[in-house]
């Protein structure tokens, strides 16, 4: 069951391609239509099953989107002063709706395969230096107070992920 995440800072956005008989192409990033300029890219390749779990800062912005295959996409409000902190809210992001999701520090994210294989896209905002995995938080992926339905009950996860509490 989805908690109503009322966060009007995070933005969908879905490119338009252009068809045709060779098949499309369509726009990841315009800087004229994001008011963010990025400074790191990331891409990351999953396997079917493999539950990536709920990480992130307090410094950067993000922009995700999966490039191929498709993805079951959690995001959880950990900023403690927020009306919605511990909510959260799913989206299914995959190569055919081309949904990308800008998200702002503080925002958790996190997504669990369904296809074969996923292509899931990161580009970053941030200002200093990049803040990695040993510098971000970690909330544990099925922690009852987040009250998230995820499509499997025992994912592929990360030693990090399994470690969170």
């Amino acid at each position: 069951m989805e908690t109503d995440l009322s966060l009007d800072n995070i933005k969908e956005f879905c490119p338009k391609p252009f068809e045709d008989f060779r098949g499309e192409i369509y726009t990841l990033y315009n800087e004229k239509e994001h008011s963010i300029k990025f400074n790191h890219d990331k891409i990351c390749i999953r396997k079917k099953d493999c539950l990536v779990g709920i990480h992130g800062d307090f410094n950067t912005h993000k922009l995700v989107s999966c490039l191929y295959g498709e993805i079951f996409c959690a995001l959880v409000d950990n900023r403690k002063e927020s009306k919605d902190y511990l909510k959260h809210k799913t989206y299914i992001l995959n190569h055919s709706n081309r949904k990308q999701l800008l998200i702002p520090p503080g925002i958790g994210n996190s997504f669990f395969v369904l296809s074969d294989f996923c292509v899931y896209s990161y580009k970053l905002s941030y200002s200093g230096e990049y803040t990695d995995h040993d510098q971000q938080f970690t909330l544990k992926w099925n922690d009852e107070k987040l009250n998230i339905f995820w499509p499997k009950n025992n994912p592929i996860i990360s030693e990090r992920d399994h470690l969170a509490k």
